[in-house]
Parts: C-alpha cells; structure tokens; sequence
C-alpha cells in the first residue's frame, strides 16, 4: 500500500503539471479570439451608425452659439444620470405654416419626447431620431443631471466622459452645457 501511494505522489505533480498546461492555454487563446472578435463587431456597429449620422447635415454654429438656455434648444440634447442617460427630443412641426407657432394650438412641449436610454445605446437612440429634428445640424448640447447626490458625482462625471466619447466616435458635435445656464 506504501508503495502504490508513493508513485501516486510521484506522478501526481507531473499530471498536474500536464493537465494545468492544457487548460490554460486554450482557455487563453479562445477568450483573446472571442475578445477580438467582438472589438471588431462594436467597431463595425461603429461605423454604421457614424454613416447613418453623417446624413444630417454638419452643425451651423451661428445657429446652435445663439441659443442662451436649453428650454429654447430645438436639437437633442442629453441629461446623463447615474445609470442612465434621458434624451430629450424636439419633433419637427408638421405643420409648416407660421399661422399659430408656439401658441395655444400648437404649443411647443408637445413635441418634446424625453427618452431614458442606457448609456450604451446612445448611438443608437440617435439614430432612430428623425432628420426634421437637427435645425442645427449635427451637434448635440449634454449636461449633468441636477441635485446629483455628492455619492453618486464619480459615477456620473464617468457617463459624462463616455457619452462625449461616443458622440465624438459618432462625428457628432459635443456642447457642454453648465450648471450656469451657459454653454462651455
């Protein structure tokens, strides 16, 4: 019996040797093919939507730098929470005549579409947004949400900083809204 467990002893760092080997390496080597294989699919998806953006028409900044608070911004613009970001949408009036514009018949608030979307499907919440909604072209105005609390300023300024990256990625144009009712 002392015997059989001393080559058992022996053997068994050779087999676990063996057999760690083999595991690791294919583990390895299908996990980095898989990772890039999906690298190439979201830069794929990338690059679609940047072709579906690159319709609306480029940003007038003569329109877009006069524009003093976001109750009168006509483009999206986006509020970016802890978890989430709310897209706010300006329809097009589908009434073209100057007859009641903004009045009683026709108010604005009625058209505007506020939209909570995951960060991650931003672009193509975009996209989804009709052309008649960008008067000033491809540009969108951001801010932080309000009374975040002091907790949660990490997390959010993180979103912040991943959905400008995902609007420049886009080639959409980022306007920084502050806190002060001015544009940075």
């Amino acid at each position: 019996m002392l015997v059989i467990v001393r080559r058992f002893l022996l053997l068994f760092p050779a087999l676990f040797l063996v057999v760690a080997s083999i595991g690791c390496s294919r583990t390895a080597s299908s996990s980095v093919a898989e990772t890039k294989a999906l690298a190439a699919e979201q830069q794929q998806e990338i690059n679609l939507a940047r072709q579906q953006m690159e319709l609306i028409p480029p940003p007038s900044k003569t329109r877009y730098m006069a524009v003093k608070s976001l109750s009168v911004w006509e483009n999206p613009y986006v509020t970016v929470q802890g978890e989430m970001v709310t897209l706010h949408v300006m329809l097009a009036d589908a009434n073209t005549s100057e007859l009641g514009v903004g009045g009683m018949l026709r108010p604005r608030s009625a058209r505007r579409q506020d939209l909570n979307v995951r960060v991650s499907e931003l672009g193509t919440a975009l996209n989804a947004i009709p052309n008649g909604s960008w008067p000033y072209g491809r540009v969108v105005a951001i801010e932080e949400a309000h009374n975040i609390p002091v907790s949660a300023r990490p997390e959010v300024r993180r979103n912040m900083e991943t959905v400008m990256k995902q609007l420049n990625d886009l080639g959409v144009v980022v306007y920084e809204w502050s806190n002060g009712g001015v544009f940075r």
